[in-house]
C-alpha cells in the first residue's frame, strides 16, 4: 500500500492508477487530502468551504466507471454549482445561498470519478486579477504568504501548489487560469471558447470571454481532465470544433516542427519587468533548441483596441448584482457589494444596448486580424504575467475607481485577456524563476480550437525542464 505520506507527491492520473490497482484506497486518498486541507487552509485560506464527509461518502462509492475515479477535487467558488451546497461568488450579497442543481461540468467531473472534497476562494464575482474577497478574506501564496496568489482562480492555485488536491477547477474570463498558474507555479490551460459548458445556468459567461476548465500540476492531468469535460451539452448556444481524439492522447505525441513567435510586450502595452521577460526568452529558446522555429513577431493590434472590453465586464457585473437582488425581492444597494464591485456597476449603469453592441464589434474586428496571425505561426510566445506576484493588497484597493482598477489589470496582466476575446487557447507553463524565489509563467497561445498543438508542446517543454519537483515548502 502505498505510504499516506505520498499523497501530495502524486497528480490526478498518478492517484487514480493507484486506486485503481488496488495499491491505495480511494478512502485513504480522501482522508489525506482532508488531512492537508485542514492543516494547511488555515494560514493559506485557499478555500471557502471543506466538506470531507462528502469527499468520504464519494470515495465510498468507488470503485465507479470513471477515469479519475477516487482523485479529490475542488471547485472555484464561482458561478459554477454543487447541488446542496453554499455558493458565494465571493461575495456577502450571496449569504446563504444554496444550489438546488448542480452545473453541466460538475456532473461531468463526478462522472469522471472525481472527489469533491471543497470550495476554493475567489474575488468578488470574479472581478480582480487578486483573490482578496471582503467577505472570505484573502488568499495566500504559498511561496511567500505576503505576496498575492492573483485571480481570479487564487483559491484553485494556492490548494493545489500546496498540496492539497492535485488539480481543481477554474474559470478564465481575462487570465483568471492563467495568472494563477503563473503566480504560483502551475499548469493552467484556458481552453478554446465553449470547449467546456457554461450550463444549465448561462449560455455563455461575461459575453464568450469565459471558460471553465482547471489548474494541475502536470500537463496530462490538464489534458484528462479537459477529456473529462469538454463537449456540447444540450441548450449551448455555440460549440467549439470537435477534437481529432482524446486530448490524453496528445500528451507525449510529437508536436512536429512548429512555426512561433514571441514577444514580451504589445504594442500600446505596459513594461514587462525583467523576470518575466527573461523567463519568455528562456522558453523561446528552449522552443528553438527542441528544433521548433521561432522568431520575434506579433498580431497586429495595440491594447488600446482593447479598452472597450472594459466595458462588457462592467455590464456583466452590473447584470450579476441586479440578478442576486431580484431574486431577493429587493433593489440592490450600495452597501450589498465591495465599493469596487458597485464602482464597475455605476461605470455600466448608462450604458445603452447600441453601446453594448458597438464594444463587441469592434472587439469582433480586432479578433480577426488576430486570427489572421495564426495563419503564419501555430504558436505565440508571451510572458503570462507583466509582472511577479506583488504584496497582498497592490492589486485590490477598495478605494479605486473602476478605470483605475482595469489599469492595474492591464499593467499585471496584459497578455492574457486579449485571448479571452479572442477565444483562442492559451496555456501558461511554471518555466521561470524570479530572482526572488517566486514562480514565473510562459504564455503559448495557438490557433482557436488547436488545444492539440498546446498539449503537445507543453509536454515536450515538460519533459525538457521539468518543474515537478519545484514545490514551495508548505507542499512537503
Amino acid at each position: 500500500m502505498a505510504a499516506f505520506s505520498e499523497y501530495g507527491s502524486f497528480d490526478a492520473v498518478g492517484l487514480a492508477q493507484l486506486i485503481e490497482r488496488r495499491e491505495v484506497s480511494a478512502s485513504e486518498v480522501a482522508e489525506a487530502a482532508a488531512e492537508r486541507i485542514a492543516r494547511l487552509n488555515p494560514a493559506l485560506n485557499a478555500l471557502t468551504a471543506s466538506f470531507p464527509e462528502h469527499g468520504a461518502a464519494l470515495a465510498a462509492q468507488s470503485p465507479v466507471e470513471g477515469h479519475l475515479c477516487g482523485v479529490p477535487f475542488l471547485l472555484k467558488d464561482l458561478s459554477t454549482h454543487l447541488a446542496g451546497t453554499r455558493l458565494t461568488n465571493g461575495s456577502a450579497l450571496y449569504a446563504g445561498y444554496v444550489s438546488t442543481e448542480s452545473s453541466t461540468i460538475v456532473e461531468r467531473y463526478l462522472r469522471a470519478g472525481l472527489v469533491i472534497v471543497g470550495k476554493t476562494n475567489t474575488p468578488e464575482f470574479g472581478l480582480s486579477p487578486a483573490t482578496e474577497p471582503l467577505f472570505t478574506g484573502a488568499t495566500r501564496n504559498p511561496w511567500d504568504l505576503e505576496r498575492s496568489a492573483a485571480g481570479s482562480s487564487g483559491g484553485s492555485a494556492v490548494a493545489v501548489a500546496s498540496g492539497m488536491v492535485p488539480a481543481a477547477h477554474a474559470t478564465d474570463g481575462g487570465g483568471s487560469i492563467r495568472a494563477p498558474a503563473s503566480a504560483c507555479g502551475l499548469v493552467g490551460l484556458k481552453p478554446t471558447r465553449a470547449r467546456t459548458p457554461s450550463g444549465p445556468f448561462a449560455g455563455e459567461g461575461w459575453g464568450g470571454y469565459s471558460v471553465a476548465h482547471v489548474l494541475s500540476r502536470s500537463v496530462r492531468d490538464s489534458a484528462a481532465l479537459l477529456d473529462a469535460t469538454h463537449g456540447l451539452a444540450p441548450g449551448d448556444p455555440y460549440a467549439a470544433p470537435t477534437p481529432a481524439g482524446p486530448f490524453l492522447c496528445e500528451v507525449g505525441a510529437d508536436p512536429g516542427r512548429l512555426r512561433m513567435a514571441f514577444t514580451t510586450r504589445f504594442a500600446g502595452g505596459p513594461e514587462t519587468e525583467p523576470d518575466c521577460m527573461a523567463a519568455t526568452e528562456q522558453a523561446a529558446a528552449l522552443c528553438a533548441s527542441l528544433g521548433h522555429h521561432v522568431e520575434v513577431d506579433q498580431p497586429d493590434f495595440s491594447m488600446d483596441e482593447f479598452a472597450c472590453s472594459n466595458l462588457v465586464i462592467a455590464t456583466h457585473i452590473r447584470l450579476a448584482i441586479l440578478q442576486r437582488a431580484m431574486a431577493l425581492g429587493r433593489d440592490a444597494e450600495r452597501g450589498d457589494v465591495e465599493p469596487l464591485t458597485w464602482a464597475a456597476a455605476e461605470t455600466a449603469r448608462g450604458t445603452t444596448a447600441a453601446e453594448y453592441a458597438g464594444a463587441i464589434n469592434a472587439l469582433h474586428g480586432v479578433s480577426r486580424r488576430i486570427a489572421r496571425f495564426f495563419d503564419r505561426y501555430d504558436v505565440l510566445i508571451t510572458p503570462t504575467l507583466a509582472q511577479v506576484p506583488p504584496p497582498l493588497g497592490t492589486l485590490r484597493k477598495q478605494d479605486d475607481s473602476y478605470a483605475e482598477h482595469r489599469r492595474k489589470v492591464r499593467d499585471f496582466a496584459p497578455f492574457t485577456g486579449i485571448f479571452n476575446v479572442t477565444g483562442q487557447p492559451a496555456i501558461s507553463l511554471p518555466l521561470g524563476m524570479s530572482r526572488e524565489g517566486l514562480p514565473v509563467g510562459v504564455q503559448f497561445v495557438g490557433g482557436f480550437g488547436r488545444e492539440d498543438v498546446l498539449l503537445r508542446l507543453s509536454a515536450q517543454l515538460e519533459q525538457a525542464q521539468p518543474w515537478c519537483g519545484r514545490r514551495p515548502p508548505c507542499a512537503t
